[in-house]
């Protein structure tokens, strides 16, 4: 796949994501959340079965947090199943197991700390660390540092990150502000 759609593809994974989640936890509208949500797992499904890089990432992703109970919401789950049927529909690329066990530790290390790390320190730097939920990007960019993923991979993890966090300051700027 071209590298330009697959970079819109983690663009829209992020977005989407952070997008659904506001919408069910912040406005409580499962059903926006769920519209954004399928749009998310279209995003990230396409780019997992055209990227190998993509799959290790979303699938990382993925298992890191159910491992951690954060698919806890009905557009999770629907998120998860259209996710998976369009994977299993399209196929994987081939995938080297320790490899999906080191990003799926990663993100499970994101979501606990993310979750925990302010009850037990005051370390801004060690809250900061997690609140943006560093361990994944240390690890993917260790990954491409070491040959095992292209740098793009690393490229198209940040836009998706960066995304996430676009998709955050979107919500609360424009679509909270038109709900209040």
């Amino acid at each position: 796949m071209n590298y330009l759609i697959l970079g819109v593809l983690f663009v829209f994974s992020g977005f989407f994501m952070k997008i659904s989640d506001d919408f069910y936890d912040e406005a409580g509208n499962r059903t926006i959340a769920t519209i954004f949500g399928i749009l998310c797992a279209i995003a990230s499904a396409l780019a997992t079965v055209s990227y190998s890089g993509a799959a290790y990432i979303f699938i990382g992703i993925l298992v890191g947090t159910l491992l951690a109970f954060k698919i806890d919401g009905s557009h999770h789950i629907i998120t998860l199943i259209l996710y998976i049927l369009i994977c299993l529909a399209m196929g994987l690329p081939s995938l080297q197991v320790p490899i999906i066990l080191i990003c799926v530790l990663a993100a499970l290390a994101d979501e606990v700390g993310h979750e925990l790390i302010a009850n037990y320190t005051e370390n801004t730097f060690i809250i900061l660390f997690f609140e943006y939920r560093f361990v994944m990007k240390i690890v993917i960019f260790l990954l491409a540092l070491c040959g095992v993923f292209s740098f793009w991979t690393f490229i198209f993890f940040i836009l998706f990150e960066l995304s996430y966090v676009v998709g955050g300051l979107v919500f609360k700027k424009v679509i909270k502000k038109e709900n209040d």
